[in-house]
């Protein structure tokens, strides 16, 4: 969740649902001083790759309402958060997102994963599926981790 907390900050602060890439990055490193302008860019590419942020030329613009985002006045971003997250980690995210219990999906997960000897990956986009948590985004990555596992 922090990383869409990050992405919606300079949104909610211009008060827009588009910003030019250069404005995003401006707004993380010196207006918040949240960042470094190197480290705003791996944040676009990683929100871009995670399917937070989307790119329309030179304009960045949220895959979500920046506004239904809740922005804590002492936030500062965890230092982990450019660290790309697993498969499983971003599904896990979506179905604590969608309402389910963190605690109760992962067992639920590990059990797909012993009951059908797959990857977690293939078993938190099974389960997902089955909770009707929309995660076809990450489809590819547990069918590619299956492939290699296999």
């Amino acid at each position: 969740m922090s990383l869409r907390v990050a992405v919606a900050t300079p949104f909610v602060q211009q008060g827009t649902d588009r910003l030019r890439e250069n404005e995003f990055v401006v707004a993380l490193s010196l207006d918040r001083d949240w960042f470094s302008p190197d480290q705003a860019q791996r944040l676009i590419d990683l929100a871009t790759r995670e399917g937070i942020l989307e790119r329309d030329g030179a304009d960045l613009l949220p895959a979500f309402a920046p506004s239904s985002v809740t922005i804590p006045e002492a936030y500062e971003p965890p230092e982990d958060l450019l660290t790309e997250r697993s498969a499983f980690e971003r599904v896990l995210d979506a179905l604590v997102a969608a309402g389910l219990e963190k605690h109760e999906a992962v067992g639920a997960i590990n059990a797909l994963q012993q009951e059908y000897a797959i990857t977690i990956e293939a078993a938190a986009v099974v389960y997902a599926r089955g909770e009707g948590v929309d995660v076809a985004e990450l489809a590819p990555v547990a069918r590619a981790a299956l492939i290699e596992d296999g």
